[in-house]
Formats: structure tokens, C-alpha cells, sequence
């Protein structure tokens, strides 16, 4: 060693305290009731997902650790007699505390966590393939004095790359057991577990150090000492390349790093991945929303017409099939997203981008959220957590939003229809200048957000280019099956809620049908007597929806648009506009059902003839007779549509994410106003130009 071997007498206090509070009197077993807790640490890229899976299965969950944003999975397994808790610590270079996981992480491990008893022993995770690095946080996690078993992964990998461990000789220096797994094979598992029953066992014989390992200070540089020791460690135990990289790994690398190409080559894979949410994830978006239709129309054949029918139909059925609907594409996405990670690409691709993204203030890793958003906002946020610092996480969450997602093409859609209809050429630069809007709103209140209220520079990008490998499916498929989960349970009843809360508010207070609903119910009646069932069904159709129309206009929806029309006047909106736009917040294409009531154009005429909605709105007159719907007014809400919130979904998954309702409501308060000033001058300036 190159410095001191002094120990600071307060580290040995903390070492000392760690041991105590592990260890049981000798021959006494830890009662099921206080649940023996073991932490899995390693670093990123080691395959600790992977292993974590291996030993738990689908017997785990997924949620934030308590006032923090930072997750932590946990899941159970059984080991000799005891019901284990196995806690999956965040991928870690270091202990030393200088990002908000590296701090929690330690605080888990010394016990200074709240509602988080100190763990009986660790998991200390290594890659056989870059060993040497990997020892510099095995060096902090050994100093702790918890109970450790080391378990070496990728031992194929290292074999495959002529890499040699004298495992005898790393148990020694380490001074604990190593096990050599392969942790998506299943190989070296049950070995593992029975190392951590020997363990958990008082009885048995004491694992990891108490410790005397000298790492302190050096002449003013406190990380050369342990970099130091990794280093000579690292040499004594293994022979023939110390890295697996090299060969192929390095001829791939030199075109997916490449300054250009691999721009390019990471742009086409996740243009793929995205064509993919879109594509694939439409099969059964439709069949899931086909499904809660089928269900809501037998609920409401078997159901007497009423209040309940409604709620139960409208409500329930139709809030949680908005928000199930989504749950392909949040599946599809995170799928394809594991398998990336976990063949060694992802790292490559966020080393790829971090040079473009660093110049609006945002990390590399913020570039895959981006993309996935134009697809939903929902699962994009989800995503963020691949990026370190909260700050940068923060931001990318803020803006998100404003990337044009698939809910906003049918708004885009009827707008475009309205503007150029049967130019198609039009219309598809409409679009483009849609999603070119919200790309670069989304960039711009970046760079303002990173100069205001989140100041500072993004973190400079430090990781561990791993190496290629065969991703795991299994593994794929439970990240997948946890996203979705979480997705369900959390943003679900949320969403869920507000739905009921918007069904309440269109449909009360009750009015009495419009005179013509009752003039065409009686004319359906004497038709029925006659026998012209057909005319008969015809008039019905047309009171339900006159009466549809009437009772949503006196309902406190209603209501409610009227009473915000002088805000949106100068938009261009007139109150029905304001329904649409207060009932899309469920969810924004709800907009389009919801003009189609307001218009009298009915749900049932949209889905079968589009065109009537069209008519309908082109028709659309104001109270002094002018049109409603001119190109300053489709200009606008098309403007608006692309900068506002309008998605609960959103606002749901914000708050998780954040763990505060403070962003969302900033998110909400900061897109509102945004889209309502650019509406406004974009409307004003198509009046001035003859366009109102």
C-alpha cells in the first residue's frame, strides 16, 4: 500500500456498532417475525436486475424508498427456515455519498434509514469480466462490517475472454466468501444460496470482516489509497485480460461510439423500438379498448337506464379502460428497453448523445425518455429514472409532456381535417409543424429551466461501457411485468378517481329533455304502435341525443365552460370549446367525443361517419352569427393542444416520480400559461391577417 494504514477512530466506532447490531446470541435463530433483511449492492451494468430476479422470482415489488425518489425493489425467498427480505439497492460506483443514491445507500447499510432496520448481511455483487474496477466499492462495502458473501457474476463471459480468477486467493484478500454464478443461466445459484443460509445461521461462522483494511486518507487524495488496493488486488487474483473488452467488443464500439454514425445508428434503433409502440402496441390498445366497450354495453343491457348504469358504464368501466388502454405501450416500451440494457447497448447509446443533449442542459440518458414520449408521456417518465442526478431528472420530467404523444393525433387529426380537408400534403405538414413545436418548446424550457429555477450544469457522464451479451428474456419480462404493475396500481387509481369525478360533474344536476327531445319521443311512440319500428329507433336516436346534448350544456361541466368562455374568448374558444377542453383532461382525445355531444353530432355518429363531426363543426356558429370554427380558431386549438397538460395520467405518474405535488402542479401551471400566451399571439396575429 502507498499510504497510512491508520484507521479514524470514529470509522472503527461506526464498524464496531455495525457488528453489534448483526449479531444474535450463538445458537438462537432469528425469529420469522423480525424478517432477516439482506442488501444486494454492485455496480451498474454487474447484472444485479438479473441476479435480484434469480433469487426472488416474481415474489417482489417495486416503490420508492420513504421521502425520496430514489426506488428500491424488494422481493423474498426462502433460506433454510427463514422467510428472507431481499432489498436491491441502487447501482453504485461508491459509497462516498456525493449523489443522493450514493448517500441513501450507505444510510441503508449503517441502519440510519428510516422505517429500514439495518440488513443482517449484504450481497456484494462483482463482474468477473472488469473486475479491478468493481473492487473499488467492494473496498467501502467490506469496511462495514456487515456479514458478506461475494457473488462473481459473469464467469462465462470472463472465461470466454481468457480471464482467469484464483477465486481461493480473492476469498482471502477479501476475507468472505466468493461464489461464481452466471446469473442469467440460473449457474452458481443454489451454491449462493446456500452460502447465504451459512450466513443468516448464528451458528455458523462469521462472514465478511469487522474490519481492519487500511483505507484513509492519502496525502490529500482519499479515493488513490482504495484505487490503489483494487488494483494490486485485481492483479494478484487474476490473469490474461483484465477487461473483457477488446477484439469484436472494440470493432463494435468504434462504429456505435463513432461521433456520427453512432448518432445514426442510435437514432434507427429507437425510431424501431418507437415504430414498435406504435405498431405493435395498436393490436391490443384496440383490443383492450374493444374489450371494456363490449363490457360496458352488456353491463348496460342487463342494467335498468339510470344514474347507477351510468356511473358504472361511464364511470368505472370507462376510467379504467382509459387508463388500461395505455398499459401496451408502456409494456412494449419497457420490454424492448430491458433487452437494450441489458445487451450492454443502452450505456453505449447514452455516451452516444450526451454531447448533443449536454448543449440544452440535459444529460444523454434524458434523449430515450424524449423519444419514448412521442409515443406516451406516461411510460417516458417512468424512464427518467435511468438518469443519476435529480436535477437533470427534474428537468427531463418537466418537459416531457410537451412531446407530441399518440393521444394528441386524434385531436391533431380533426383539426387537420377542418384546416385542409382531402389535401393531404397540407395535412401532413400540419402534423410535422405539431410535433416540430412541441420538440423544440420542450428544448427551450429546458435551457429556461436549467438557468432558472434548477440551476447548474448537467453532471458530467461517468459510467462503465459493459460488455456484450445475450440479453435475458426472463429478465425482459419481469422488468416489464413489474413497470406494469406499478402502472396500474398507482397511476390507475388515481386516474380512476378523477374519471368518476368528471362523469359526476357532466352528468348533474339533472334537466328535464328539451321540448324537441319530447316532441320526437312521443312522434317514436306512435310509430312503435303503428309498427315502423325502424323511423321509430331513428327519432329515439335523435331525442337521446338532443337530450345528451341539453343536460351536458346545464351540467356543472357545462356550466363550468360557460364560466370560464371570457378567458378563452380571446383564444378564439367559444364555452363549448371549454368543455372539451375541461373534459379532455381525463384524457385529451376525449375532446373529440366530447364536441361531438356539445355539437349534437352524438358519439355513435362519430365512430360510424367522421364526416358528420366535421359538418357539425364547420357549421358551428357564435351567438352574433360569424363561424366558430376559422383557421385562427383551428390554428389555436391546435397550438394550444400541443403546449397544454391536459393529461391526468401524467400529472399521476409526475407526482409518483417526484414523490411531491409540487412538479405536477408547476408542470401544470408552467404549460398552461405557455400554451395560453402562444395561443393568444398566435390568434390575435391570424385575426390581424384577415385569418378570424
Amino acid at each position: 500500500m502507498t499510504c497510512s494504514a491508520r484507521v479514524d477512530r470514529r470509522w472503527r466506532e461506526v464498524l464496531l456498532i455495525s457488528t453489534i447490531q448483526v449479531t444474535l446470541p450463538p445458537g438462537q435463530k432469528a425469529p420469522d417475525a423480525e424478517e432477516i433483511c439482506i442488501a444486494l449492492i454492485g455496480n451498474p451494468n454487474a447484472g444485479k436486475t438479473t441476479l435480484f430476479n434469480a433469487l426472488t422470482g416474481l415474489r417482489a415489488k417495486t416503490a420508492n424508498f420513504p421521502g425520496t425518489t430514489i426506488e428500491r425493489r424488494v422481493g423474498h425467498t426462502r433460506l433454510a427456515d427463514h422467510r428472507v427480505k431481499l432489498l436491491d439497492l441502487p447501482g453504485l460506483y461508491s459509497l462516498a455519498s456525493v449523489t443522493p443514491e450514493e448517500r441513501l445507500a450507505r444510510e441503508v447499510l449503517l441502519g440510519q434509514q428510516a422505517h429500514q432496520p439495518q440488513p443482517h448481511g449484504i450481497i456484494l455483487l462483482l463482474d468477473a469480466t472488469t473486475l479491478e474496477r468493481n473492487l473499488y466499492l467492494a473496498s467501502q462495502v467490506l469496511e462495514l462490517g456487515l456479514p458478506t458473501v461475494v457473488a462473481l457474476n459473469m464467469v462465462d463471459l470472463a472465461e470466454r475472454s481468457s480471464i482467469e480468477i484464483d477465486l481461493e486467493k480473492l476469498e482471502a484478500e477479501l476475507g468472505c466468501p466468493v461464489v461464481p454464478v452466471v446469473a442469467r443461466s440460473g449457474r452458481g445459484i443454489d451454491t449462493l444460496r446456500r452460502q447465504l443460509e451459512r450466513m443468516i445461521e448464528p451458528s455458523g461462522p462469521a462472514l465478511g470482516r469487522a474490519s481492519t483494511e487500511p483505507f484513509c486518507d492519502c496525502s490529500g487524495c482519499p479515493y488513490k489509497a482504495r484505487y490503489d488496493w483494487a488494483e494490486e488486488v485485481g492483479a494478484r487474483v487474476s490473469s490474461g485480460r483484465t477487461t473483457a473488452h477488446g477484439g469484436t467488443t472494440d470493432r463494435i464500439d468504434a462504429v456505435l461510439t463513432h461521433r456520427w454514425v453512432g448518432v445514426a445508428a442510435f437514432l434507427s434503433v429507437m425510431f424501431a423500438v418507437f415504430a414498435l409502440i406504435f405498431w405493435v402496441a395498436q393490436y391490443p390498445m384496440d383490443w383492450i379498448d374493444a374489450g371494456f366497450a363490449y363490457v360496458g354495453s352488456v353491463i348496460g343491457r342487463w342494467l335498468p337506464p339510470g344514474d347507477f348504469r351510468s356511473l358504472l358504464v361511464d364511470g368505472v368501466i370507462g376510467g379504467v379502460g382509459g387508463v388500461l388502454v395505455f398499459l401496451p405501450q408502456i409494456c412494449v416500451l419497457f420490454f424492448f428497453l430491458a433487452l437494450l440494457e441489458d445487451t450492454g447497448y443502452l450505456a453505449r447509446a447514452a455516451f452516444v448523445m450526451d454531447r448533443l443533449m449536454r448543449r440544452v442542459g440535459l444529460p444523454g440518458k434524458a434523449f430515450v425518455p424524449m423519444l419514448s414520449a412521442h409515443a406516451c408521456a406516461v411510460p417516458a417518465i417512468m424512464t427518467t429514472r435511468v438518469i443519476e442526478d435529480r436535477r437533470d431528472r427534474l428537468v427531463t420530467i418537466l418537459v416531457l409532456p410537451l412531446f407530441s404523444c399518440s393521444a394528441r393525433i386524434p385531436v391533431y387529426t380533426m383539426i387537420t381535417a377542418l384546416l385542409f380537408p382531402y389535401r393531404p400534403v397540407a395535412a401532413g405538414l400540419v402534423f410535422t409543424g405539431a410535433y416540430t413545436l412541441g420538440i423544440v418548446a420542450a428544448l427551450v424550457m429546458a435551457l429556461v429551466f436549467k438557468r432558472t429555477i434548477l440551476p447548474g450544469e448537467s453532471r458530467p457522464l461517468v459510467l462503465e461501457l459493459p460488455s456484450y451479451k445475450i440479453p435475458s428474456l426472463r429478465t425482459a419480462l419481469l422488468t416489464t411485468l413489474d413497470r406494469a404493475k406499478i402502472f396500474i396500481r398507482r397511476a390507475g387509481s388515481i386516474i380512476l378517481g378523477v374519471s368518476i369525478l368528471l362523469w359526476f360533474l357532466a352528468s348533474y344536476p339533472k334537466s328535464e329533455p328539451p321540448a324537441a327531445a319530447l316532441i320526437l319521443q312521443a312522434d317514436a311512440q306512435q310509430l312503435i304502435s303503428t309498427g315502423e319500428l325502424d323511423r321509430a329507433a331513428g327519432l329515439e336516436e335523435e331525442a337521446d341525443r338532443l337530450t345528451a346534448q341539453s343536460g351536458l350544456a346545464r351540467s356543472f361541466a357545462g356550466r363550468a365552460g360557460r364560466a370560464i368562455e371570457p378567458v378563452l374568448r380571446p383564444l378564439g374558444f367559444d364555452w363549448q370549446i371549454g368543455i372539451g377542453i375541461l373534459s379532455s383532461f381525463a384524457a385529451r382525445e376525449v375532446i373529440v367525443s366530447t364536441l361531438a355531444v356539445v355539437y349534437g353530432v352524438g358519439e355513435s355518429a362519430v365512430d360510424a361517419d367522421p364526416g358528420s363531426l366535421y359538418d357539425s363543426l364547420r357549421a358551428a356558429v357564435r351567438s352574433d352569427g360569424t363561424p366558430v370554427y376559422t383557421t385562427a380558431t383551428s390554428v389555436s386549438l391546435l397550438i394550444f393542444y400541443v403546449l397544454a397538460m391536459q393529461c391526468l395520467s401524467t400529472q399521476a405518474v409526475t407526482r409518483r416520480e417526484t414523490n411531491s405535488w409540487r412538479w405536477p402542479i408547476f408542470q401544470l401551471g408552467y404549460m398552461t400559461v405557455l400554451a395560453y400566451s402562444v395561443t393568444f399571439l398566435v390568434y390575435q396575429l391570424l385575426r390581424i391577417w384577415n385569418l378570424g
